[in-house]
């Protein structure tokens, strides 16, 4: 089954433009667009897609409050969020990802690299973008739109051997290099971030990133 993608922006010629984009893909298709987060939201109702390609900065219902209650519906919890944003200058990001989305791209990355970061989402991975360094992590979330901070013992039912993956994930390391700099299989990485998300019951790997900075595991300073 090709994954199943809902394109949100008040841009036309932008929507039109990642729908050819994606409807090219024999593994991906756009189920439906919409042009505002009101209607985003009952669009998923509609569909279940697989991803939401979610801009933020919209007339009306933002993506922000779009993401919230496309996050927060039982019904929509296979449904990922992909938020499209400039990395600069848009630090509502940090609120994004505390609110439920899976990751962010910058709406001048590569056509590659979208379609990537939409298979990535629908597989389960975070998406935290290759130019999501660990001060550019840190600068968003920790800002008041990313949400309190949490206390330390939320992670403390975490292994040493966890608490090392969650680090390297925190710094933006992929599956791939964490298993490399741990000398472990990237099966066994994978295993590691499930078991550590299960404990500390995060939605996906970017909501355990943004645990691991709130709770002080890792600081950019």
């Amino acid at each position: 089954m090709p994954i199943r993608v809902l394109i949100v922006d008040d841009q036309t010629l932008l929507r039109a433009t990642f729908r050819v984009l994606i409807d090219s893909c024999d593994d991906l298709e756009v189920v439906d667009e919409a042009s505002d987060g009101q209607q985003a939201v009952e669009l998923a109702r509609v569909h279940h897609p697989d991803v939401v390609l979610m801009d933020i900065r919209m007339p009306g219902t933002d993506g922000l409050a779009a993401t919230e209650a496309i996050c927060n519906d039982k019904d929509l919890q296979d449904t990922r969020i992909l938020v499209l944003t400039t990395f600069q200058s848009d630090e509502h990001v940090a609120q994004a990802l505390h609110l439920g989305a899976s990751g962010f791209l910058g709406k001048n990355t590569t056509a590659d690299a979208l379609l990537d970061g939409i298979r990535t989402i629908a597989a389960g991975d975070a998406l935290l973008s290759p130019v999501a360094t660990r001060s550019l992590i840190t600068r968003l979330l920790s800002t008041p739109a990313a949400g309190p901070n949490v206390p330390p013992e939320q992670l403390a039912a975490l292994t040493p051997r966890e608490r090392e993956v969650v680090k390297l994930a925190a710094v933006g390391k992929s599956n791939t290099e964490i298993a490399d700099e741990l000398f472990l299989s990237v099966l066994t990485v994978r295993t590691h971030i499930q078991h550590a998300r299960a404990k500390v019951d995060a939605r996906d790997r970017a909501q355990l990133v943004a645990l691991a900075y709130q709770s002080g595991l890792v600081s950019g300073r």
